[in-house]
């Protein structure tokens, strides 16, 4: 009992201190305090950026998958000198893309975005929505002058053994909702509410928008029904 309670100061002692920062960023910074902060999963595509490998970013749907790569990861991109027109994004789940999803259409478009030898740099987010998605991705690693990062939530890619479909040339990144850390760190209210939230509704980042019970027992409802339970039936 002494270690538990031990633990529990030292993590209360721990979100005090997220409750400061939060302060400061709250009367400070503006709009960019709603950003959650995501620098473990950030290290990860660091740690394996330009290793060679399809970069395989796992989650369930909602988990901030897409956030990681085309915000977090892209700007950080940006930030060590990589050109905006190497760095190609494709999210697959809107409509604005279907014709990508033809395997073949999407990998010439991939190519003919490819003006020179330069590094570029592949952002393919909910890559299950095409067919035959191994075939092209295997065919890019063929071509040595681009790093490929997917993303992907269906049951398949949620298996232990997704990144066998690349040939022992997928390197697998798991992400998870948030941590209660994270949750808190952008929460609007004190300690105890966040917990009692966190406890209830979970660790989706879009429930932190949320102000009511109401809309967040909704949102969940929704999600339940009309994203994952599909998923698995597929």
């Amino acid at each position: 009992m002494h270690i538990k309670w031990e633990y529990t100061l030292k993590f209360r002692s721990f979100c005090d201190r997220i409750s400061l920062l939060k302060n400061v960023q709250m009367h400070g910074i503006g709009s960019a305090m709603m950003e959650i902060k995501r620098d473990a999963y950030l290290q990860q595509l660091i740690e394996r950026k330009d290793n060679g490998m399809i970069k395989v970013i796992t989650g369930i749907r909602r988990c901030g998958k897409s956030f990681l790569l085309f915000t977090i990861f892209k700007r950080y991109l940006l930030e060590n000198g990589v050109d905006v027109d190497h760095i190609i994004e494709i999210a697959l789940d809107g409509i604005e893309n279907e014709e990508l999803r033809d395997p073949k259409v999407c990998f010439k478009y991939i190519k003919d975005a490819m003006k020179d030898d330069g590094k570029y740099y592949l952002l393919l987010d909910e890559v299950q929505f095409m067919p035959r998605f191994e075939e092209v991705l295997n065919s890019l690693l063929r071509m040595s002058n681009i790093d490929v990062y997917v993303t992907g939530s269906n049951s398949k890619f949620l298996s232990s053994d997704i990144v066998t479909e690349f040939r022992g040339r997928g390197d697998e990144i798991r992400i998870y909702p948030l941590s209660f850390a994270e949750f808190y760190s952008v929460y609007d209210g004190d300690y105890d509410d966040a917990w009692d939230d966190y406890m209830i509704y979970g660790g989706l980042p879009q429930i932190v928008s949320f102000q009511s019970e109401r809309q967040k027992a909704d949102y969940l409802k929704n999600i339940f029904a009309n994203v994952y339970l599909k998923m698995y039936e597929k």
